[in-house]
């Protein structure tokens, strides 16, 4: 079969692999009719994920048909059309129990590699590099996915593929962002990153009853999109001072709570300080670069919440823990459980409450995945989501 495959820093290239196999009794394979990149990739593509080896199929977001099961998968049938979500989950530990499918304690093969950076692991994750399993990915033509009498969630045929793709990572991402601000009426909610995640967490932040919402960014094109499809006002913070029009925004208080979709590799406005922590970022002196937390911290209001659904990996410079501590503000994080989410939301797109889709700019087959890798980490020709069928 055809998979993109990750081949080096800043390289991927579409190659024939070996078909995928059932090789547990809760395996069930599916065939993929459509799959995404993902702005998490990135950090693959870029090489600031550790433990990732050259061949390996990437692709967290995908969809697609059964076409085989494992004795043990009773809840799929033959040609069943379902959505994946991107952490493997078991089902039967204490945290998949508590809904906390992201950490389940059974799915990462890998969990003493994990455990060395982390201390402890979290759940596998699909084509997301040996420090969570290894398991191969969904950018291809077809995937095995382990404890899939837990995972895959049918949907209708009334929706489309482009519909319901995201339920796999970002839509969920983007509303438990907004949730863990513990959104109430008269909030008002910044979101840094006009990315698919930002876009997301901003109509979720209205879903959830946000009185007003301000996403922040650099690219006016990025921006447009939010202000057509949201009620988000919306900052460019290489133009606006952000802290100082957030205040303006909420009377002197600053948001109420803050949404970080950026992630490890954000970008300053000052070029000085954008070399340094580029500088240090090349050379492995930290990991992930801080600019878009720091200013989150500094622009919430004292006593808000810092809600952080972009992927860090390791460390970074120059935290600003002093204000965090003394202005009593609250940190909330985690990579998404899906599988918590999945039926709500896919509930909302039925009831016509949000379409999802909006965000896609560009579908292309998967053998022009190269090309479009460079087109979204370049962010060319207004590139914001790519969507691909095998």
């Amino acid at each position: 079969m055809k998979a993109t495959c990750w081949m080096g820093r800043n390289t991927v290239e579409v190659h024939d692999v070996p078909d995928p196999t059932i090789l547990s009794d809760r395996d069930a394979i599916i065939r993929v009719t459509s799959t995404a990149i993902c702005g998490s990739d990135l950090h693959l593509y870029d090489g600031y994920v550790p433990e990732m080896k050259r061949g390996d199929v990437l692709g967290h977001e995908f969809m697609g048909e059964v076409v085989e099961t494992g004795k043990g998968v009773g809840n799929l049938r033959l040609g069943d059309r379902v959505v994946v979500p991107f952490p493997i989950a078991c089902g039967a530990c204490d945290q998949c129990r508590n809904g906390m499918t992201s950490i389940c304690e059974n799915s990462n093969p890998n969990a003493g590699v994990a455990e060395k950076l982390w201390g402890h692991s979290t759940s596998g994750i699909f084509g997301y590099s040996h420090l969570t399993g290894g398991f191969a990915g969904g950018q291809a033509e077809y995937v095995r996915v382990p404890f899939a009498d837990v995972g895959p969630m049918k949907v209708p045929s009334t929706l489309t593929d482009e519909q319901v793709l995201f339920l796999t990572d970002i839509f969920p991402t983007g509303y438990m962002g907004a949730e863990m601000c513990d959104i109430e009426e008269g909030d008002t909610i910044a979101v840094w990153g006009a990315g698919p995640v930002g876009q997301l967490a901003a109509a979720s932040a209205f879903l959830l009853g946000a009185h007003r919402v301000v996403v922040i960014d650099r690219f006016d094109d990025r921006l447009d999109v939010v202000r057509r499809n949201t009620r988000a006002e919306t900052l460019n913070y290489e133009r606006d001072d952000v802290r100082d029009s957030l205040k303006e925004i909420t009377a002197g208080r600053g948001a109420d709570a803050v949404i970080d979709c950026v992630g490890l590799e954000a970008h300053h406005s000052n070029p000085a300080l954008q070399a340094y922590d580029r500088t240090k970022q090349a050379t492995r002196a930290e990991t992930d670069r801080g600019h878009a937390l720091r200013q989150m911290i500094a622009a919430v209001r004292s006593g808000g919440t810092i809600s952080i659904v972009g992927v860090y990996g390791g460390l970074m410079d120059k935290f600003p823990i002093g204000s965090l501590m003394n202005r009593s503000l609250t940190v909330r994080t985690g990579q998404t459980s899906v599988h918590r989410y999945q039926h709500g939301l896919l509930d909302r797109i039925e009831r016509g409450e949000i379409d999802p889709s909006f965000i896609i700019t560009h579908r292309a087959k998967l053998a022009d995945a190269p090309k479009m890798y460079e087109l979204f980490k370049h962010k060319q020709d207004e590139c914001l989501k790519v969507v691909m069928t095998p």
